[in-house]
């Protein structure tokens, strides 16, 4: 991408986020079912002294364009949502709404590692999504 640009981590989807499940609608059953049409962009940074206006929100639309197909070919199967979280302590999450990205609200703070529930309030994150595809909730819920 280019000097001071990170390239964003894709993984899966984390397993239940409350408000991200509540936005799609669906059940448990339809979420163990359709969880891997969703892909997570773990990481995204322009370091602070790259100034290209635009940047953020443009490297983001490009990779939504692209990633569906490469994600396709290489894990046989089309992504239909990406989310992301923002830790709010530390940014605003401004690139993800000026590239569309949709606010559906924000997470426990427990982090997908704390099976105990120790850390619950501790990390609380902006849960944005994005659609790669029409109707992507009917889709993720199997209708």
């Amino acid at each position: 991408m280019g000097a001071g640009v990170g390239v964003s981590a894709l993984d899966l989807a984390g397993w239940k986020m409350q408000a991200r499940d509540e936005w799609i609608g669906w059940s448990d059953r339809q979420r163990r079912h359709h969880l891997q049409r969703i892909v997570n962009n773990g990481r995204f940074l322009i370091l602070p002294w790259v100034h290209v206006k635009g940047l953020a929100s443009k490297i983001l639309a490009l990779s939504a364009r692209q990633m569906p197909r490469d994600w396709e070919s290489r894990y046989g199967h089309r992504p239909l949502l990406l989310e992301t979280l923002v830790d709010t302590v530390r940014f605003r999450g401004t690139c993800y709404r000026a590239a569309n990205w949709i606010h559906v609200g924000q997470t426990t703070g427990r982090g997908r590692m704390d099976r105990e529930h120790a850390s619950h309030g501790r990390a609380i994150k902006d849960i944005y999504v994005y659609p790669l595809a029409r109707d992507v909730r009917q889709h993720l819920r199997g209708s």
